[in-house]
């Protein structure tokens, strides 16, 4: 282990600390004790005698001397003996006794004389307040110079460090990802081995950028590359160099390299660094300032890195790298940006089993079927599915999760729970069953250019009253314009089915309009799919007459569509009616039973469910 480690481990964790504040402790608590002692001792020794057996003292020539004030009298003997007494007042007689027996006196105030409550205010005071003070003292200066919650110590890092000894993750504890992975790997090599490329004069990898949505694993990489680089991982997030006070945010980022070089090879990671890398100039003023210090402190730490010592990489994570900084992004310091993907469906079989191992699981149960379902999930949600399910199946005291947990559990996720307290009318019901059967119909007439179909269900859920499911068979990053003009008409199935069935329609489509209108916007603006050309319509940048123009394109594609799907429909109004009616008697049906009931051969691609 490296000496700069061990004196970092020294310094830092500050083994003595504790025992030098117990001795403090200690000689503190006895120091109250005696000095109450002496205080005690003392009002024990003064006695409280009558005034008849002070006057007999003076006339014995016992009395030594005397202190008054007012009625209140202390006094010592000859012998040492203190005594206190209560005299008359204007005694003008005890004046000339004690001028008789030359005792000498004086007018003053007396030694204070403790009662118990007192001296129980005393000791609360003492051993209360006291302490409490101290506390506060030190909670000012901070503790250990870590980042301590005091003001003297608001310049510290809150980073959290982590020891080689404390990371468990490594490259094999990230399930997918395999592109990502094959990037880091070249840094785990620059910390392992800096040597390596020194001899060839490459510089080593200052900044590493995670780029990807959340939930997606970026955190995760990070101590996953320092699990396999085994060297220390400081964590902390863009927010906690923010405060109110111009300047905090520079003193943490230089806190914060100070420490990591003090280790070095190490990481330091700033998750969301969007919070502080942000566009400089961007605003006035206040939190505005103190960001921009922060930035610049940050910019002049990673350009002033030693190259000849042990290095330090800087690992960040954001969703919105459009908002950072340009001098952030430029090569020297963050020199890799690494994308963070959502998982693809490999990627998603891998992260459902690495999930599933601490589960109780039925054999039988498909993950890639699980994974096929769950399109656009990040590996946060994938983890959730499993957990879901899990609660359900525990809910329910069954053995093991089985997939009608799974299934429900993605329900919930993506739609809400089932709510049983909504009670429809059996007209609602039957207008709920044909509008999903449209919909699914339409998935069946058009086998090649939609997904395939998975279930149906007119059981409430979250905003819906129904919803048809479907299962892409593979991956897919293309779309023809046959298979989107196919998708739309889906969209619009259930609208139609409405229509043709009961005359009359509900808002039951709005949702389905905003999928077919997006969907038409993008052929027209984006994709080239139009009358309008191979032109690109980015928002702003066109005329009025041009929106006008794009308006016309998607009423059109929209109307031609519905037109299409309304005679399929109304071809095949005997599959509609049979489908509608076999979903008002089962509320839920499976893909397999809707081909048997239609008499509809299945999709090649299509599994038993």
């Amino acid at each position: 282990m490296k000496k700069g480690f061990n004196r970092f481990n020294k310094n830092s964790l500050n083994f003595n600390k504790g025992p030098k504040n117990l001795i403090l402790g200690v000689v503190f608590f006895v120091l109250c004790l005696a000095l109450l002692t002496q205080l005690t001792q003392y009002t024990q020794s003064i006695k409280t005698i009558a005034y008849s057996t002070f006057l007999k003292q003076i006339e014995t020539d016992q009395v030594r001397m005397i202190k008054s004030i007012g009625t209140d009298v202390e006094g010592e003997l000859k012998n040492g003996d203190k005594f206190a007494v209560i005299i008359p007042e204007n005694n003008q007689q005890m004046w000339d006794l004690l001028k008789a027996h030359n005792v000498d006196f004086v007018v003053g105030k007396p030694a204070m004389q403790l009662g118990f409550w007192q001296i129980l205010l005393f000791m609360l005071f003492m051993f209360l307040i006291v302490p409490l003070i101290f506390w506060y003292f030190r909670q000012a200066k901070g503790s250990g110079g870590t980042g301590g919650g005091g003001i003297f110590s608001m310049g510290k890092s809150k980073a959290k460090m982590f020891l080689p000894s404390q990371i468990k993750d490594n490259f094999n504890s990230v399930a997918g990802l395999v592109e990502a992975k094959e990037e880091l790997r070249d840094v785990v090599d620059f910390l392992k081995n800096p040597a390596k490329y020194k001899r060839l004069g490459a510089k080593i990898t200052r900044g590493v950028l995670l780029v990807g949505e959340p939930g997606n694993g970026k955190t995760l990489l990070a101590r996953a590359v320092a699990g396999e680089a085994n060297c220390p991982f400081f964590s902390i997030s863009g927010s906690d160099f923010i405060e109110v006070f111009v300047g905090v945010g520079a003193s943490r980022v230089r806190d914060l390299f100070s420490q990591a070089r003090k280790v070095a090879p190490s990481i330091i990671f700033i998750d969301e660094i969007d919070a502080v890398g942000r566009h400089r100039g961007s605003g006035m003023g206040g939190g505005h300032d103190e960001r921009e210090q922060t930035l610049n402190q940050l910019l002049t730490e990673m350009d002033g890195f030693d190259q000849f010592g042990e290095p330090v990489i800087v690992m960040a994570a954001t969703n919105r790298p459009d908002v950072l900084d340009k001098a952030l992004l430029r090569p020297g310091r963050f020199d890799r940006r690494v994308e963070v993907p959502y998982p693809d469906l490999k990627c998603r079989i891998e992260i459902l089993a690495v999930h599933a191992k601490n589960v109780k699981m039925d054999k039988s149960l498909d993950l890639e079927k699980v994974a096929r379902g769950t399109p656009g999930f990040s590996g946060a949600d994938l983890a959730n599915l499993i957990n879901e399910a899990a609660i359900i199946a525990s809910k329910a005291a069954k053995d093991l999760v089985d997939i009608h947990d799974i299934e429900e559990a993605r329900d919930k996720v993506l739609l809400g729970k089932e709510l049983k307290s909504i009670i429809l009318t059996d007209e609602d019901k039957k207008l709920t069953a044909y509008h999903e059967a449209g919909h699914t119909l339409m998935r069946l007439l058009h086998p090649e250019e939609t997904y395939a179909l998975h279930k149906v269900t007119i059981i409430p859920r979250g905003k819906a009253l129904g919803v048809t499911h479907s299962l892409p068979e593979r991956e897919k990053y293309n779309q023809t314009r046959e298979e989107i003009l196919a998708n739309i008409e889906v969209a619009l199935g259930g609208r139609i089915a409405e229509e043709l069935v009961f005359d009359e329609i509900s808002t039951g489509a709005y949702t389905d309009f905003l999928a077919a209108t997006d969907l038409a916007q993008r052929m027209v603006r984006f994709y080239g799919m139009s009358d309008l050309g191979e032109v690109v319509y980015s928002s702003g940048t066109y005329s009025e007459g041009t929106a006008e123009k794009i308006d016309n394109e998607v009423r059109s594609i929209i109307k031609r569509s519905y037109e299409k799907a309304k005679k399929a429909l109304t071809e095949n109004r005997d599959k509609l009616d049979k489908l509608a009616n076999a979903l008002l008697e089962k509320e839920t049906m499976y893909a397999s039973e809707i081909y048997e009931l239609l008499g509809i051969e299945p999709r090649k691609d299509f599994k038993l469910t």
